[in-house]
């Protein structure tokens, strides 16, 4: 016999715990799975040493408050962001003091966001150490979801399930939608400068891909996107020789690079996700896009997902049908389609050598940096999204 549930939330990565958080006010039930084990505290899902970088903008912080999430999380503020190329003129500086804000953004480990969502109060029923198997067409539309848990295998009968924070083992609609490979790896790691970061962070566009130092803690956590072999053989290099490709790439503006810790490397791609296989069925977070991370967009998207799924969900009966879904779609679509656009033009338009396009990038810079109107308007995106939080 199918367990019947409201709002079934395939994956407690960040937006999926989020989004159980949000809907604690709705008045439905909601269970969450996760295909990792917990360990002995299923409160503490993820290791809270694992400092993977993580940008939050300023609406992420909004949400995280709203959600218990926020106070008690190690983060540190971005004050500033320097933004240049790399054999070419023209700059920009954006600063929160500019727009009253204490931030335009944060940065945090992953492993400390999860934790501080983990620890929120929150109703939903944990599955920890679950995997979803399959879905299937059920009986009045609801598909049945198989999940396999350690100990035995548990059937639901959900009005909406929800997947997030990619794509669960066995959901038979990941495949569809679009990918698109950059033939780029994002090479991340700490590093340590001779100069205090004072909340500035820095994004370089170079030939290869762009370079982004974001402050954290009293390092740099550093997102460097170039060619998969380059990147490869960066992770391979000794710390000393590391550094001075670094320099070479990023320059001179914080003297020199003294220390490099954590390098790991992954290959970047933007898949979107097509129509859904079953109907109640919708995707969130990496789930529904997964963005290149020029401009740290990704995550950002997915929460404001979940923000949104969870507030047209408050006053729905149903929040698996069609019309709620339909709304919900509607509702999110210039955000998502906006974030996707802005990433992939900025990765297509930076990430050569070509010397018309430097001259216009160094213009388009430079253009920014004069007109405030325009700096503005960039800022509120890669701090709101297209739109402001209701």
């Amino acid at each position: 016999m199918a367990e019947a549930v409201d709002i079934l939330v395939a994956g407690s990565g960040p937006v999926g715990a989020a989004l159980a958080l949000a809907l604690e006010s709705g008045g439905h039930s909601v269970a969450l799975i996760e295909a990792r084990a917990s360990g002995t505290d299923v409160s503490r899902p993820a290791d809270p040493g694992d400092r993977r970088p993580i940008a939050l903008s300023h609406a992420s912080r909004l949400i995280l408050e709203r959600l218990g999430a926020w106070h008690g999380m190690a983060v540190t503020p971005i004050e500033s962001i320097h933004v240049s190329q790399q054999g070419g003129f023209g700059r920009t500086l954006i600063r929160a003091a500019d727009y009253d804000l204490p931030a335009l953004g944060y940065v945090a480990g992953y492993g400390e966001l999860r934790r501080s969502l983990a620890d929120a109060p929150c109703r939903a029923r944990r599955l920890y150490g679950a995997k979803l198997t399959s879905v299937e067409t059920g009986s009045e539309g609801r598909p049945l979801v198989t999940v396999q848990s350690p100990d035995a295998s548990v059937q639901f009968a959900a009005r909406l399930t929800v997947f997030a924070d990619g794509a669960p083992a066995g959901e038979d609609a990941a495949p569809k939608g679009r990918t698109k490979d950059y033939r780029q790896s994002a090479l991340v790691a700490r590093v340590k400068s001779a100069q205090a970061h004072r909340g500035r962070a820095w994004e370089r566009f170079t030939p290869q891909g762009p370079l982004a130092l974001l402050p954290q803690s009293n390092d740099y956590a550093l997102v460097w996107t170039t060619g998969q072999e380059h990147a490869a053989q960066l992770c391979a290099l000794e710390p000393a020789d590391f550094l001075d490709a670094l320099r070479g790439a990023f320059g001179d503006r914080m003297g020199v690079f003294t220390a490099v810790a954590d390098r790991a490397d992954f290959p970047l791609f933007l898949r979107t996700r097509g129509k859904e296989a079953h109907e109640r069925c919708v995707a969130i977070g990496n789930a529904a896009q997964t963005l290149h991370p020029v401009a740290g967009q990704g995550f950002n998207l997915g929460l404001r997902d979940a923000w949104e799924l969870a507030r047209l969900a408050r006053d729905c009966a149903d929040p698996g049908a069609r019309e709620f879904l339909a709304r919900y779609r509607r509702e999110r679509s210039l955000d998502r389609n906006t974030g996707i656009r802005m990433t992939d033009t900025l990765v297509s338009l930076f990430s050569n050598s070509d010397p018309l396009l430097t001259i216009a990038r160094g213009a388009g810079l430079l253009a920014l940096d004069v007109l405030p109107a325009a700096r503005g308007f960039l800022a509120r995106r890669m701090m709101f999204g297209a739109r402001a939080l209701p």
